[in-house]
């Protein structure tokens, strides 16, 4: 069956258009209302950074009084840390020309004389004479000295008038203007989100609220879950990124310190507020003062020990102080990341970049919570874009590919077998059908997915140690113990389709690996002969094999043929992924003769233990000699 296309409606194409339309409003209205945009960004984000500690202060303190410390706090500590860091730039613009022989040195130990890349120079500047045109009226002195390796030829150009023109000093006025537009520009920004820092904390509750009016639009608890996400992990995130920063800039300044690099407090500063730039401001801090040791050194051995400083450190903090103090991730993708850098970055500048994650974050929460932006969850979150199911049926259906394995064998690393075939193989057969019957799936494209399945089943069953793993997994349950392995004979019968012989092939061959005697009929046959093949079979247990969108009727009507052929036979109807059908159809089956009703493997192993329990004592107490039957 061709797969029908499907056609775009006048609505879809408005709303398409719509979609298209707002985002470039969005895009615009925030690069050219940065000026007013990045200090509301910024108040923001310190908000979200010291909002704990105000409700801490709060208690002792009252709000204003909370706020008020806390905001002097930062004012302090931004006066002081930027007097400390003035004077430290101050001190390296003097020493710095003090170390030209240094460098002078370190040029002179680069000996480049007779190096390949002179020797190139030098061939290309002996092709040149052979090239035509080359030569020309105009020549360059023979006698003149030039160092370059290439040749330099003038060219003729007409004469050009420079006149002089005198112009005046600016007077003071403009100096003090044009000093001012450089110094006030700055302060006033930061004045701006002082002001609306002091704002924010002290009307957060009443900001909450206004904001989910605005946006919650009668869905109030789904609103306020996704503040409190957003909060919670914005707020959570830049904590343990500054407690992380801090203590990686400290020992870089410390480090530096003893290895003999000049202000030191300045560089150990630098990284703690370059780290808050994902991926390459840890590269950037470490630059200066890897570049200013080898300034400064009069030999190697300083810049290797700045450089072994930065490795050990980098080491330090993403194998042992990341993973234990951020504990849970941000939830957003590395790739996300860059992307949100790059794009931040080019809307708002370094502010953009600083501000790219939590604006991220709060991009991934909203995607998860509001329905209409889950695209954004699936864009940008760290989760996975698929299911195992998914995962699976859509790699069985590339053809040439053959990687479904490393997917069963990934899973099986941190689930079992049964897991494997409940969560994920089962769902596959499902979905297969759904989109069968939709006409997204004709029959050779079924019949190349239900091949794939088969073949996994064959290589699954090949794999004892993944077997025995599983048995180890599921431990505890009476049917995987090693005592009550019973030498019980199970047979399935498919109910209708190629659907249920796969799933009792499935099915089946997990019970081989736990010690059982499993056949599989075949699902083609009618209804009687299906009942009379199993009768032949004489099994222990006769289990019908059952998947949607098989229906109850030709189950139960299975079910009553093979308890007219096999009275004494316990049945057992297993509708494998679909328990709303065994609740419902549960007292229709059990009329028909079924035992006991299932819906998963696991459900299939403890009632198949169960019932092989009775059948391990008979065949002990018949195994035993007469006069032990006696006692």
């Amino acid at each position: 069956m061709p797969i029908p296309r499907t056609r775009i409606s006048s609505t879809d194409a408005l709303v398409g258009i719509w979609t298209i339309l707002l985002a470039a409003f969005l895009i615009g209205a925030l690069y050219f209302g940065r000026g007013i945009l990045i200090p509301i960004a910024l108040a923001s984000l310190f908000t979200f950074l010291l909002a704990p500690l105000v409700t801490r202060l709060q208690r002792w303190l009252g709000r204003i009084g909370a706020v008020l410390a806390v905001v002097l706090l930062l004012v302090a500590l931004a006066v002081g840390g930027g007097w400390v860091l003035t004077r430290q730039v101050v001190d390296l613009a003097i020493e710095l020309p003090s170390y030209k022989e240094n460098i002078r040195g370190k040029l002179r130990a680069i000996n480049v004389t007779n190096g390949p890349f002179t020797r190139l120079f030098e061939t290309l500047d002996e092709l040149k004479e052979d090239i035509p045109g080359a030569k020309s009226e105009d020549k360059v002195d023979e006698g003149a000295d030039d160092p370059s390796p290439f040749t330099l030829r003038p060219i003729k150009e007409a004469a050009t008038r420079v006149e002089v023109v005198d112009t005046p000093d600016p007077t003071p006025a403009e100096t003090l203007k044009a000093y001012a537009a450089v110094v006030l520009g700055p302060l006033g920004t930061a004045a701006l989100v002082l002001l609306l820092l002091i704002f924010m904390l002290l009307k957060r509750e009443d900001l909450r609220s206004r904001v989910i009016r605005l946006i919650g639009q009668g869905r109030i608890s789904a609103t306020t879950r996704a503040m409190d996400d957003a909060a919670s992990r914005v707020s959570r995130y830049l904590l343990m990124l500054l407690v992380v920063n801090v203590t990686y800039g400290i020992p870089v300044a410390i480090g530096l310190h003893f290895i003999g690099v000049p202000n030191a407090i300045l560089w150990g500063t630098m990284c703690i507020f370059l780290r808050f730039i994902p991926y390459v401001g840890p590269w950037v801090g470490a630059s200066f003062p890897i570049i200013l040791s080898i300034i400064v050194s009069p030999d190697w051995m300083m810049p290797m020990m700045t450089i072994s400083l930065f490795i050990v450190l980098e080491i330090i903090s993403n194998n042992v102080m990341e993973p234990w103090l951020y504990g849970a991730s941000t939830g957003v993708t590395p790739v996300a990341l860059i992307v949100a850098a790059v794009f931040w970055t080019w809307m708002w500048g370094p502010v953009g970049l600083v501000l790219a994650t939590p604006f991220t974050v709060c991009l991934v929460v909203m995607g998860r919570h509001i329905p209409r932006l889950s695209f954004l969850s699936v864009l940008l979150s760290d989760e996975d874009a698929l299911t195992p199911a998914e995962d699976c049926y859509h790699r069985l259906l590339r053809v040439g590919e053959h990687d479904e394995m490393e997917l069963v064998d990934q899973y099986l690393r941190s689930h079992s077998m049964t897991e494997l075939h409940d969560e994920v193989l089962i769902p596959v057969i499902a979905a297969v059908e759904a989109d069968h019957r939709m006409g997204l799936l004709d029959e050779d494209q079924r019949n190349f997915v239900y091949q794939g399945l088969r073949d996994m089943i064959e290589e699954l069953a090949d794999r004892p140690a993944i077997l025995e793993k599983d048995q180890e997994a599921d431990e505890g349950h009476d049917v995987l113990s090693a005592e009550t392995r019973p030498n019980c004979r199970i047979h399935f019968i498919p109910a209708r389709a190629e659907r249920d012989e796969i799933s009792a092939l499935m099915i089946a061959r997990v019970l081989d690996g736990l010690g059982f005697d499993s056949s599989v009929g075949s699902g083609k046959p009618a209804i009687g002969e299906k009942a009379g093949a199993a009768a032949d079979a004489r099994p222990d247990v006769v289990c019908i094999s059952a998947i949607i969108p098989t229906s109850v009727t030709p189950v139960r009507f299975l079910c009553h043929r093979v308890r007219e052929a096999m009275p004494s036979a316990k049945i057992v109807v297993g509708f494998w992924g679909a328990p709303d059908k065994v609740t419902s159809a549960a007292e229709t089956l059990r009329e028909a003769g079924a035992d006991e009703l299932v819906s998963s493997f696991a459900e299939a192993q403890e009632v198949f233990g169960k019932l092989a329990a009775p059948l391990a004592m008979k065949m002990e107490a018949a195994s035993l000699p007469e006069n032990e039957t006696e006692r």
